[in-house]
């Protein structure tokens, strides 16, 4: 089985375009080979997998063998596998994912390759029973959450998959660690969540650290992104479009105001290949 090592700002995917269906045993196969110590070592095991209403499908397998709706990082690598391994020559295509339904992806491209992907991540949900969350209102913002005697305030959001996005003075060195499991966890969300510690600098710029849903901490979480930015807005704390700072780099995010959608722009990269 061949694989590719991809990454999207250090976000890192085995990603395989060998199958036709996600195998059985593809929980097994993603604890196996996203151990860091015994395997490749990634965050998830990415399949590219025939669709029939987009031009290609992506399923994601977390390190933990659960299964991501989404992932904003992932839909950009699969877009720069499936242009520069010659399985397209269009320059903008369709990608089904498992949460999001078909999202539409343009690609720039420079000497044969892809540089740079623009995902339309589609409509935010807000409603917190539906993100999912156990808070019955249409929108869950700064709403009071405690975890071991300590009091967050989160904003919820989906982006396909659940993100809760909390406010803090110093995102850059807080303690995902200690927090992030916890909250992770917490019974106001019913299938857990991924959660984003943010730090407002400007209108136009955010840093974010990430606790991801399976996966823990990562460099960096496309739709954690994006539910930044959705969550900033229904704050007040910046524009719709900002860029938002990441361990692993900076992600560009436009919540359109006319149609709704929300934009992601951003790189992705090949490590390198492999056969198993």
């Amino acid at each position: 089985m061949n694989f590719t090592k991809m990454n999207g700002l250090g976000n890192d995917f085995v990603v395989i375009a060998e199958e036709q269906q996600l195998p059985d045993n593809a929980a097994e196969l993603a604890i196996e080979l996203c151990n860091r110590f015994f395997g490749i070592g990634a965050d998830g095991l990415v399949y590219i997998l025939p669709s029939e209403i987009a031009d290609f499908r992506m399923r994601i397998i977390n390190s933990d063998g659960s299964e991501a709706e989404q992932c904003g990082n992932a839909i950009r690598c699969v877009a720069k596998y499936v242009y520069d391994n010659g399985l397209t020559d269009k320059e903008e295509i369709t990608i089904e994912t498992l949460g999001a339904g078909a999202q539409k992806v343009q690609l720039t491209v420079q000497e044969g390759e892809v540089v740079s992907v623009r995902v339309d991540m589609g409509q935010p949900i807000l409603n917190g029973v539906q993100v999912p969350t156990t808070v019955d209102a249409e929108r869950v913002i700064e709403h009071p959450i405690e975890v071991d005697g300590r009091e967050f305030r989160f904003t919820a959001v989906s982006m396909g998959n659940p993100h809760c996005v909390i406010y803090v003075d110093d995102a850059v060195h807080f303690d995902l660690n200690t927090w992030g499991p916890k909250l992770e966890t917490h019974p106001l969300f019913p299938r857990k969540i991924n959660v984003e510690f943010v730090t407002v600098n400007s209108r136009t710029h955010t840093d974010m650290r990430v606790w991801e849903r399976g996966a823990g901490p990562t460099l960096a979480c496309g739709t954690g992104a994006c539910a930044t930015v959705v969550a900033s807005v229904l704050t007040g704390a910046t524009d719709r479009t900002a860029t938002v700072s990441l361990k692993g780099g900076d992600l560009l995010i436009e919540w359109n105001e006319s149609d709704n959608h929300v934009y992601m722009t951003g790189p992705a990269a090949v490590s390198f290949r492999g056969t198993l």
